[in-house]
């Protein structure tokens, strides 16, 4: 069955130039499959493996807008639909320098087999632009927002995609999106964006979701070896939502985050993260992890080397595809690090995944360990089409009992395939085996 892996990948490659983050997503999913094939052959027939990787739609198209100078300016957007076998496309949109067609589809691929695991009916999509909209205005940002609604508006529905946020994309982002969209189809439907504000279709738990989501897979592996995240020293990447949300979970289950960071650098904090400081800094200042740093005696800015040079028992990254390489990995397990779960979407390079293998220490990978969001803005989703509101303590509920059936579902898989703990395989074979049937239910579609 190997052949048969190795000629997809050689085909997705020859067609994809380039896009070297979609390759690598491709790659670490068919290496996973391997075994499933040889168990169930008919997963090989019918063109799957070359279907399934394969986008249903791909948009790119221009977003002009105008700045606070009166200058036009000119960015490029994206929106990936790339398998609805199990419902309608969903993944969020990412607002960054970066992106380009092959980090869209990469992150479309990954979001197929993350959305398959929650068991929540909903397929995988993914979008996006360059635009940045750091130190841009809101002004700026609403005017961007509505160039970029008005192309994507017409490719989107409750029913149809569902995109929600990202990096570069919050909750004003998501109010400007929604408005324009409103605005160009007479239409209040609030089922076709998620992380909306609470006033007007959003869900409790949301904001919260994929940090909370990681902390508590991290917690349910520990569990498998009679542990849990008491007393455990943790390393977080990234100060985003996802970031924060981890080290508020860890801390409410007894862990000590010491570590969060940007582009400038990251933090140790020693004594363990001032979540309300960082709150502060983050989410009502905008600002850089510095302005933390200077208002919080024992806290320490360090600008050379990763966050991963601190020794902590479990890490957590939380910032963005390909942060942690092989040579991290190997610092991280010297450190004495025990438990890596992905808050972010492939931060692990092949080389680091391997070393955390090999090592044996319980490792889960982003589409796994992240899809807390996604699984809460399915339930936000939920919500909008029944004209509900759940409270706090509910959604959380439901986003704990997620967690736990994908953590055991990835055990599960895993076990069934030879690979007892591998949750690589066990993640990538729960979501593949999932989408995979209902293709083949569905025909040559």
């Amino acid at each position: 069955m190997a052949e048969v892996v190795e000629k997809v990948y050689e085909q997705v490659v020859a067609r994809n130039r380039g896009e070297t983050e979609f390759h690598q997503a491709v790659r670490e999913v068919l290496d996973s499959l391997a075994p499933v094939i040889a168990k169930h052959p008919h997963y090989a027939e019918g063109a799957l493996l070359e279907r399934i990787v394969e986008p249903e739609r791909q948009l790119m198209f221009r977003v002009p807008w105008v700045d606070d100078a009166g200058n036009v300016q000119v960015n490029r957007g994206f929106r990936i639909e790339f398998n609805s076998a199990l419902g309608p496309y969903k993944g969020g949109l990412r607002f960054h320098p970066s992106v380009n067609a092959g980090i869209i589809k990469f992150l479309g691929f990954e979001q197929i087999f993350k959305n398959a695991l929650t068991n929540q009916a909903i397929g995988g999509g993914k979008g996006g632009s360059d635009f940045d909209p750091h130190g841009r205005s809101d002004a700026e940002v609403m005017r961007f927002c509505q160039s970029f609604m008005t192309e994507l508006s017409r490719h989107i529905g409750p029913s149809t995609d569902v995109p929600a946020g990202d990096i570069g994309v919050g909750g004003r982002e998501i109010g400007f999106l929604f408005g324009q969209y409103k605005r160009l189809r007479n239409s209040y439907d609030a089922g076709v964006l998620t992380g909306k504000g609470l006033g007007w279709g959003g869900s409790l738990v949301r904001t919260e979701a994929t940090g909370y989501g990681t902390v508590l897979f991290a917690q349910s592996m520990l569990a498998t070896k009679g542990e849990s995240l008491e007393g455990k020293k943790v390393a977080v990447s990234g100060s985003g939502n996802v970031a924060i949300y981890a080290i508020e979970k860890a801390q409410q289950l007894g862990a000590t985050p010491i570590t969060f960071s940007d582009s400038s650098g990251y933090v140790v904090d020693e004594a363990g993260v001032d979540l309300d400081l960082l709150k502060q800094v983050k989410e009502v200042e905008r600002g850089r992890v510095a302005d933390y740093v200077s208002r919080r005696p024992g806290a320490r800015l360090v600008t050379e080397g990763r966050v991963w040079d601190v020794p902590v028992d479990v890490a957590l990254p939380c910032a963005t595809q390909n942060e942690l390489d092989g040579e991290n990995a190997a610092t991280l397990l010297r450190g004495g690090c025990a438990v890596v779960a992905e808050g972010a979407n492939m931060p692990s390079t092949p080389e680091a995944i391997e070393a955390f293998q090999a090592a044996g220490i319980l490792y889960a990978p982003g589409k796994a360990a992240n899809a807390g969001g996604v699984a809460t803005s399915a339930l936000e989703m939920e919500q909008n089409a029944g004209r509900t509101r759940w409270s706090f303590e509910t959604a959380e509920a439901k986003l704990t009992d997620i967690m736990t059936d994908i953590h055991d579902s990835c055990v599960a898989a895993a076990e069934e395939y030879g690979r007892p703990g591998d949750y690589v395989l066990g993640a990538n074979a729960a979501g593949f085996t999932r989408v995979a049937d209902v293709m083949i239910a569905h025909g040559i579609v």
